[in-house]
């Protein structure tokens, strides 16, 4: 009997952390309805406005271009032997067209424009299809400084412009603007899911950061690692990248940045008076969230974090205020990166800026605003020359190093969370955090 209710309550345990989760039925039933508003309603205006009104990708299966697998239906895992999508759109009819040049329909959104019997050759089948649309520019996806717009293989390239007429090759153009515009721009229904994604996700770390997981003593930085692994798998979710987990305490020197993420010992015993943080992200719906947060081990006679970790998490708050508050319609991330670093360290603050575009990948395209390593800009990459968008989201990480007396040591305060940059300015996807939290909690009556 006792087995069997220990069975129950595990069950009843998943069900409950699992209700916001959807089956895989309805998941894939969600990707769909969302894509398709993304192919007839978002697409047509981003190719206007990057004036190429043919958009040809191209990819073979288990090689796909970053692009294109943000367009398969939910039943296509992987593109099938070669896939190409042609886009044309037709500003003047107000219509677009969505083909594919392959054996199948590509979900319900593409229909297969390919008869194998009547045309055997792939590549001849599309320069018919370019020929009778004669398009004024044929965008492809191949990109200097955006790596997830340069999807399109040298062999591809060559056997396009090997088949495409003479004539036409003038017409090729770089579609990088409108691939990073696919990419990180973000439908009305998008960010109703992304609130829950980030829900989802802070609801993981509460429950990792707590004594329902953490023994002082006892339980290791690796344990909490897996954990939120194995939670991930549980909950029928993924993650983009492996968890970390780090202590700062008050007999260790500050080390460098990379040591959060890299370099720090994956069992360090948790103790009463750290300060932990974890780097976390799940992936869901196709979307991407990435997260820091913060969480303080009481020391048997505390009811509540020592007054300079709470003061230090209010600095982090101000330099992400900072941060947000230069957020501003077509400024390149390096222009925001120097005024939101400028005004930071008037206000008297330590701060680092490395804040990305997030969404369809973790680390996705778009405005890239600082790297840890790199606080004077990103000259070669997104930064430099990428403008901020509105209906976009990022990862707005950072840290500011503080100076406890305490502890006769620098520590830094490392924050990340998902952020909103819309029409109306900026916005949190779900809230940040403001408080740190407590290993144990404490209870309202606690110490009456």
């Amino acid at each position: 009997m006792r087995a069997i209710l220990l069975v129950l309550v595990y069950f009843i345990s998943v069900s409950l952390q699992s209700q916001q989760i959807l089956n895989e039925v309805d998941r894939a039933r969600v990707v769909d309805e969302v894509l398709a508003d993304r192919f007839n309603n978002l697409l047509p205006g981003l190719m206007d406005a990057a004036d190429i009104d043919m958009w040809v990708v191209i990819s073979r299966e288990y090689n796909e271009d970053p692009v294109l697998r943000t367009m398969l239906p939910a039943t296509w895992l992987n593109a099938r032997r070669r896939t190409i999508l042609l886009f044309y759109r037709n500003k003047v009819k107000g219509t677009i067209e969505k083909l594919a040049v392959a054996r199948y329909d590509v979900g319900k959104n593409i229909k297969s424009a390919w008869d194998k019997e009547k045309e055997p050759n792939q590549w001849k089948r599309l320069m018919q299809l370019i020929a009778e649309r004669n398009p004024n520019k044929i965008g492809l996806n191949f990109s200097l400084d955006h790596n997830i717009a340069d999807g399109l293989d040298k062999t591809d390239y060559d056997e396009f412009m090997k088949n495409l007429p003479q004539k036409l090759h003038k017409k090729v153009v770089s579609a990088q603007d409108l691939a990073v515009r696919w990419i990180e721009t973000r439908t009305d229904r998008e960010m109703v899911i992304y609130n829950q994604l980030v829900d989802i996700t802070h609801d993981i770390i509460a429950e990792g950061f707590s004594e329902k997981v953490i023994t002082p003593g006892i339980t290791t930085t690796g344990d909490v690692v897996w954990w939120m692994r194995q939670k991930v798998t549980d909950l029928g979710l993924e993650t983009w990248f492996h968890p970390t987990v780090d202590v700062q305490r008050s007999n260790e020197g500050l080390v460098s940045h990379l040591y959060s993420f890299s370099g720090s010992p994956e069992d360090q015993v948790i103790l009463p008076g750290d300060l932990l943080h974890c780097d976390f992200g799940i992936t869901y719906l196709r979307l991407n969230t990435d997260c820091q947060e913060l969480a303080y081990v009481l020391l048997p006679e505390e009811k509540e974090a020592p007054k300079f970790l709470v003061d230090g998490l209010k600095d982090g708050n101000s330099v992400q205020d900072y941060l947000t508050k230069n957020m501003v319609k077509g400024r390149t991330g390096n222009e925001i990166l120097a005024a939101s670093l400028k005004a930071s360290k008037e206000a008297g603050l330590r701060p680092a800026i490395y804040t990305h575009p997030l969404g369809f990948y973790g680390h996705s395209a778009g405005t890239t605003i600082g790297m840890w390593d790199a606080q004077g800009g990103v000259f070669r990459d997104d930064g430099e020359n990428y403008r901020l968008n509105p209906n976009t989201v990022y990862a707005i990480e950072l840290n500011t190093t503080i100076t406890v007396p305490e502890w006769k040591r620098d520590i830094r305060i490392m924050l990340e969370e998902a952020g909103f940059y819309g029409e109306d300015g900026f916005r949190y996807v779900n809230g940040r955090q403001t408080e740190l939290l407590l290993i144990p909690r404490v209870k309202a009556n606690q110490g009456n």
